[in-house]
């Protein structure tokens, strides 16, 4: 299936690891081509040259923390620099947290509202606007579920990630005139390299598959864990045409693990 994206240019924050660097993949597969966003610069130029030489795309890499508003601003830079705007935005950038919030203090919370919401806002003034010269648009939430069903031990990540699906709607009513799709994707457990590196400090190179399972059983639902690339065959999806009915909106990839309706 064609899904008209070939010469498209896409922005990825958290683009050179995990979902983001999958979703790259995804996109560049269908011949978008990519501005990279990682605070590890080696790790960006590596995969940018890895990716544009795998299918035959235009890939730059920015070395930005996002959290910040230079950083920010970085990216708007570059990607006005080398392609005169872009077609989509992906905010993926993010981590999760471990906490009370009786234990938190002011600057961790400071930190994931940057990271998490601030970092969709600063991207969004800058790049919006060259959509709306450009006729159309998507911009993509990575949140997660953890925005309506959260985990005890991480109230900011799901404070922060509620917040972004809420400015994802807000955005979204404000640029539909213009032919821009804004819309918020909630995955459940993906197999991420946080994930694998968090299961080995806790249960040991011999034990962290087990230990995995056991998260994916206690979550229910299809009782495993996706890959990376079975989430972003969605992402890929919502930023073609055939999506092009689909703004405001907040989408669950979570293998049934959502307890609600």
């Amino acid at each position: 299936m064609d899904l008209g994206l070939r010469d498209k240019v896409a922005v990825i924050t958290g683009g050179t690891v995990g979902i983001g660097l999958a979703v790259a993949e995804g996109l560049a597969a269908e011949g978008v081509n990519l501005v990279l966003v990682g605070r590890n610069g080696e790790r960006g130029d590596r995969e940018a040259a890895r990716v544009a030489e795998a299918h035959g795309v235009i890939v730059s890499a920015v070395a930005a923390d996002v959290a910040t508003a230079q950083g920010c601003e970085a990216v708007i830079a570059a990607a006005k620099r080398g392609f005169g705007g872009v077609d989509i935005l992906i905010n993926n950038a993010g981590t999760g947290s471990n906490e009370t919030i009786q234990e938190a203090d002011d600057a961790k919370w400071q930190y994931y509202w940057d990271l998490h919401v601030m970092a969709a806002v600063r991207l969004a003034r800058g790049l919006v606007p060259g959509m709306k010269a450009r006729g159309r648009g998507v911009v993509l939430h990575n949140a997660s579920i953890c925005a309506v069903q959260p985990l005890w031990y991480e109230p900011i990540y799901n404070t922060t990630k509620a917040a972004l699906m809420m400015f994802s709607k807000t955005l979204a009513n404000e640029v539909v005139g213009d032919n821009i799709r804004v819309n918020t994707i909630n995955p459940g457990l993906i197999l991420t390299p946080d994930w694998i590196k968090t299961a080995k400090q806790i249960a040991g190179e011999d034990g962290w598959e087990a230990h995995l399972q056991g998260v994916a059983d206690e979550a229910g639902g299809m009782k495993r864990f996706a890959t990376p690339e079975e989430l972003a065959h969605f992402f890929v999806f919502m930023c073609s045409d055939k999506a092009s009915y689909s703004t405001g909106s907040t989408y669950f990839v979570d293998g049934g693990w959502l307890k609600t309706v």
